[in-house]
């Protein structure tokens, strides 16, 4: 151990003056995905990156780290586990997600007597329930065996921006006073929330999605199997372990998340609008445990004999928030995860956001080392990252009053996974966000399909608002949904990319079809109908090619409703 680095045995040291090919900033779970993933991938015909990581934490860092993000969805689990390599780590150190669950338990304490949304069975391509700790200790030693210069116990004092050609230089400390300068081609700020590159350069932008949230860890598994002596109810999931999902505990206004840890702690988030529960009444571990009293009276009696057991504990008064620019070509700079720009928890988009964003940035250092100009590519990368957070937030902008509304929510849930599964992760996992050619050509019809998916957030927002609908003991059962757990189980196929434009053409359809029964369903409510729900482009490929890759439960011409068994007409009520 060097003392000096005020790191863990084998910290990487630097001479006090060194020239390296790129610096990043903040070696969480951004940065060094991000050096993994360049140290792994192609290398520049001089010889191999040259990359130096400074993070102001000291290795290792505890598990159960204070971060959120232990939850991810299908593009974050497959950056972790196939793009970067490292799937033996995941299935071997960290947990299994069982889906997304929800339980509309607001101010009950009869768990087995709501609605439940969530699959009985794990499906297909599955995720995971992350430990930051451990996997961040795990990466940091991974990026070090593949060449890359890891410092913990470093902080960034200082960046002066390259004028032309020139290199950046950078002012890294130690835990000691010590100090470095590091010059760099590239610099990438993936330092979280606060966001040193976004703050030097003025690149703050507030978004209007108001909405707060407390989180904390503690020590203790919470098993909502334990919350009920229903056999019928606990046989509803093979195998019976609720425990592995990610838990959304909902009411009007706001959720909580239940997330286990491979370390034996539970994460436990409360979430919300703050026009509705304002966070601030619950900004301690005491006035949050009151709060679950009143809102979540069971996950209170399973918290209370514990309380001595709590790790942790933040609060965040507003939490999403917006970036003016993400890639810079010219200035060779760039931010990652929270350094740019953060949505919602709800659906647990930030490794997305780290995959999708880490991938822009790899794309762009190797064709600018092979001698390409990058400067008009990265500003199409930067438009399509704004596209994508500008689509993803209506579904939480606004939307909080929907998540005490049984009927409605599920609606939208199933809606929302539609467009993720249907759009979204094809194009993530076929690799053709960086294929500009075939994203010029998909661009109108990506539009199309994001106006449409706005104007089914405004619909269900009416729908929510023309309740109260009910709230029946049954369970909703995804994996029982045919063409759903269709879409899930086809992530991995391998398309080429007229197999790829012909699964995003039927996959809109699937998408129209959907919306035109969510339209009739809001419609018995007496909700008015915005018509540009019902807008239609032209199809994105030939119909034959499309309706060659539309077989089985997700075929153009089947003829079950989509929506079957999900809408719950109120006289059909006990």
């Amino acid at each position: 151990m060097n003392p000096a680095d005020g790191g863990q045995p084998g910290d990487d040291v630097l001479p006090g003056y060194a020239d390296c090919d790129i610096v990043v900033i903040g070696g969480g779970l951004a940065g060094l995905s991000l050096a993994l993933q360049l140290a792994r991938g192609p290398q520049p015909a001089t010889g191999a990156w040259r990359i130096v990581v400074a993070e102001r934490r000291v290795h290792p860092v505890a598990e159960a780290t204070h971060k959120v993000g232990e939850s991810t969805v299908e593009i974050g689990a497959h950056y972790f586990a196939d793009v970067l390599g490292e799937r033996r780590h995941l299935e071997r150190e960290q947990l299994p997600k069982f889906g997304f669950r929800f339980f509309f338990s607001d101010r009950r304490d009869d768990i087995d007597q709501v609605t439940e949304i969530g699959a009985s069975r794990v499906l297909p391509t599955g995720s995971f329930q992350i430990d930051r700790g451990r996997f961040e200790n795990h990466l940091a030693l991974q990026a070090r065996a593949a060449g890359v210069t890891v410092l913990t116990g470093h902080v960034v004092r200082s960046v002066r921006f390259a004028e032309g050609r020139a290199d950046h230089v950078v002012e890294i400390a130690d835990g000691d006073g010590g100090r470095r300068t590091v010059r760099c081609h590239w610099l990438v700020d993936a330092s979280g929330r606060p966001g040193l590159l976004k703050r030097r350069l003025g690149l703050s932008k507030p978004n209007a999605h108001d909405a707060g949230s407390v989180w904390f860890r503690v020590d203790h598994r919470i098993d909502p199997d334990r919350w009920s002596d229903d056999p019928e109810w606990l046989d509803r999931c093979h195998p019976p372990k609720r425990w592995l999902s990610t838990s959304h505990l909902c009411g009007p206004g706001y959720w909580v998340w239940l997330i286990p840890l491979a370390s034996g702690a539970h994460s436990v988030g409360i979430v919300a609008d703050n026009q509705l529960h304002p966070i601030e009444e619950m900004a301690t571990f005491e006035t949050a445990m009151d709060w679950l009293a009143i809102h979540q009276p069971r996950l209170w009696r399973e918290l209370d004999p514990v309380r001595d057991r709590l790790q942790d504990f933040l609060f965040l008064k507003r939490f999403s928030y917006d970036c003016e620019r993400l890639f810079d070509g010219h200035g060779r700079w760039a931010l990652t995860g929270e350094a740019g720009l953060f949505l919602d928890p709800y659906y647990s988009p930030g490794s997305d956001y780290i995959a999708i964003g880490n991938t822009f940035i790899c794309d762009l250092l190797g064709r600018e080392a092979r001698g390409e100009r990058i400067g008009a590519r990265a500003d199409i990368y930067q438009r399509l990252m704004f596209t994508l957070a500008r689509n993803h937030l209506t579904l939480y902008q606004d939307q909080y009053p929907i998540f005490g509304d049984a009927q409605v929510l599920a609606v939208k849930v199933l809606w929302d996974y539609t467009y993720y599964w249907g759009i979204v992760c094809p194009l993530v996992f076929q690799d053709a966000l960086t294929d500009i050619g075939l994203m010029g050509r998909l661009g109108p019809r990506l539009d199309a399909i994001g106006d449409r998916n706005a104007a089914i957030q405004r619909l269900l927002r009416a729908w929510a608002a023309s309740g109260p609908h009910p709230n029946p003991a049954r369970m909703i059962d995804q994996a029982s949904i045919p063409w759903f757990a269709a879409l899930n189980g086809e992530l991995g196929d391998r398309l080429g990319r007229v197999g790829l434009e012909a699964r995003l053409a039927r996959n809109d359809r699937l998408l129209h079809r959907l919306a035109a029964e969510i339209v009739a369903a809001a419609g018995t409510d007496g909700v008015v109908v915005d018509e540009s729900v019902m807008t239609a482009p032209e199809p994105l490929a030939d119909d034959d090619a499309a309706l060659a890759d539309g077989d089985g439960a997700l075929a153009d011409d089947d003829a079950a409703p989509l929506l079957a068994g999900i809408i719950v007409a109120e006289a059909s009520v006990p």
